[in-house]
């Protein structure tokens, strides 16, 4: 009986030790009652505490009653409310007058002149980028209105604007500081991976819809353009360090300083900043039929995986279903080839560097000189018409600029790009097939292994149809065949993965083994065709291509008017070797394009129409 009663006070004691109380209730303004959404709830004199959900309501577990709650939001007065009982409470919260007029709107988003702008402008500024809950600033352009982000993997993010989902966004134009940060060769922007590290972009405004009358024929989908902090006005050292799942590593920092002359003017200024970033990158390990595959999941002799390269069909001869060839190789039907697993074939470590600098040079108080020089390169994976192993790939910048700021600009720059190792991974694993045996010599193999091996074990199946009745082959019809092989599916299966190894393994009459996944043999192949250009028989890229481009701007303003005159030229010179554009033989391809234009604009009726 002791026991019992020590046992019966001690679950009393743990079940008041443990058990706890919910509280729940909805806060409102109190002048129009509407619910208020993000209203903090605080428990007096405990670091304990939620917030109000899109309704104002609000649960919240305490350890005992009664207990006193803090009610707050932003520009209302502080309520403390006791609860006695957990009965629900609707809680009421008055403006505080005192905390309205001391607000202080210091700056908006969106400027004046963006809001004047004939233009559809989204921006984010300096705090938003700081607080951005997004892994960087470039995926939280992805919040903003009108605007999308694909993401081909982890270190390959682009922008789509207008219902326009591309991984390859040539209709859109991203400017870094004025500079088309587009790759020569590919003709669009590969993302945030030659650009600006978060802690030296100042703002970035996207323009999304057609913008080419403002920002040239790039723009007619839409313009990103990223401003970095002067180091004038951005001084000093910072730092920034990121860690996350998929070991997700960050490391930036930037450095500003500027020097004052004899007179105690700033006039020279520079800036260095550099960010590191690599994770593990997400898996394609989606082994579905793709939507282009004749065949789904349940055919015995396989069907084409949406993540598995080289088991594409690429030859007629591997479809064996009109009633003639069903008479002659029954349970033949379609096959394929069997292909190797991206998995097998891409590195998921994506990393990527940036590092830039720029000087600063102010040869009058209005008038500045500028030199920046920009870098960057790393290893991702792209998603275009194929999936592509962008390997050690190399971005670099070259520009000077001479301006004064609101009045004039000339401005030339250079883009330089270096392919490094890349290569195309769905045409690696077709090639490493293709040099075990031909996808036209392993069909026919392949049949002629089904009809010694397994022909007579499907006509032994029992229930196999009898072609008695006088039909010749020509009136047998495939229904008579297909209905009773649908009742061996697992059966057929099983014999087809035991006919595409022996096919696989076939050896002689130049006829190599397949190249099995994480063998001394593969890697070697692998390696091979990865390192040879495409036109020596490889899939690897070549792509040193580089633009040049000048453009200056003016702006006149007399009293009755604003205007503006401009021109630019550039110059594309595309270094491929044939593995992108035909520029073999020493054949060299150059474009240019030039173009001017000029503008005007007044307020008239008292500045309602512009």
């Amino acid at each position: 009986m002791k026991k019992i009663l020590l046992l019966l006070f001690f679950l009393g004691t743990l079940s008041e030790l443990f058990a706890q109380v919910e509280l729940t209730g909805q806060v409102f303004d109190a002048e129009t009652n509407d619910p208020l959404i993000g209203a903090s709830i605080m428990v007096k004199n405990q670091a304990k505490g939620t917030i109000t959900d899109v309704n104002g309501k609000f649960n919240l577990k305490v350890d005992k009653l009664p207990v006193i709650l803090i009610i707050g939001y932003v520009g209302y007065a502080n309520q403390e409310i006791e609860f006695k009982t957990v009965a629900f409470k609707k809680i009421s919260l008055g403006e505080d007058s005192k905390a309205l007029t001391e607000a202080v709107v210091k700056k908006i988003r969106v400027s004046e002149k963006q809001k004047e702008s004939a233009l559809t402008v989204e921006s984010i500024g300096l705090k938003a980028i700081k607080e951005t809950p997004s892994a960087t600033f470039y995926e939280s352009l992805g919040n903003l209105k009108g605007v999308d982000i694909t993401s081909a993997s982890l270190g390959f993010r682009v922008i789509n604007t207008r219902g326009f989902n591309s991984t390859s966004p040539v209709r859109s134009l991203q400017l870094i500081d004025g500079v088309d940060n587009q790759s020569p060769g590919l003709n669009f922007s590969l993302g945030n991976f030659l650009g600006s590290s978060d802690l030296d972009v100042k703002q970035v405004d996207v323009i999304a819809g057609a913008s080419s009358a403002f920002y040239g024929p790039n723009a007619f989908n839409g313009v990103i353009f990223m401003e970095s902090k002067d180091p004038f006005t951005f001084q000093g050292f910072s730092m920034q360090i990121k860690v996350g799942e998929r070991n997700l590593k960050e490391i930036a920092f930037r450095q500003a300083e500027a020097f004052k002359n004899k007179k105690g003017k700033e006039v020279f200024a520079y800036k260095v900043s550099f960010s590191s970033f690599s994770a593990l990158d997400w898996k394609a390990t989606n082994y579905k039929a793709t939507s282009d595959s004749k065949n789904d999941e349940t055919n015995p002799g396989g069907f084409d995986a949406i993540n598995i390269y080289g088991d594409e069909v690429l030859e007629p001869n591997n479809d064996y279903t009109h009633p003639s060839e069903q008479y002659e190789n029954p349970g033949l039907g379609v096959f394929y080839r069997k292909g190797y697993k991206e998995i097998d074939l891409v590195d998921y470590n994506t990393n990527n560097y940036k590092f830039n600098t720029a000087f600063h040079y102010k040869v009058t108080d209005k008038n500045e000189l500028i030199y920046a020089f920009n870098v960057g390169g790393g290893t991702t994976v792209y998603q275009g018409d194929n999936r592509y192993s962008l390997k050690n790939i190399r971005f670099w910048q070259n520009r000077i600029e001479y301006r004064q700021k609101d009045k004039f600009f000339i401005r030339a720059y250079s883009t330089q790009e270096d392919a490094g190792d890349s290569y195309d991974v769905v045409s690696t694993a077709m090639m490493m097939n293709q040099s075990s045996f031909n996808n036209s010599g392993w069909n026919t193999a392949y049949k002629v292994n089904w009809k010694l091996g397994y022909k007579r074990q499907v006509e032994k199946l029992p229930g196999f149809p009898t072609y008695a009745g006088g039909k010749s082959i020509y009136e047998w019809e495939t229904q008579d065949l297909e209905p009773f092989l649908a009742k061996f599916q697992d059966t057929l299966s099983i014999w087809h993965a035991r006919n595409t190894l022996a096919t696989d393994k076939s050896e002689g009459g130049g006829k190599t083994p397949r190249y099995d996944e994480g063998t001394p043999a593969f890697d070697s192949l692998f390696n091979l065709i990865t390192s040879l250009k495409f036109n020596q028989g490889g899939t690897r890229f070549f792509d040193q291509s580089a633009l040049y481009h000048l453009h200056g701007e003016y702006k006149f303003k007399p009293k009755w008017a604003e205007i503006v005159l401009g021109g630019n030229g550039r110059m594309y010179r595309p270094n491929t070797d044939g593995t992108i554009f035909i520029d073999t033989a020493g054949k060299k391809i150059t474009n240019h394009e030039f173009g001017v234009y000029t503008g005007a604009e007044k307020y008239i009726m008292n500045k309602r129409l512009k």
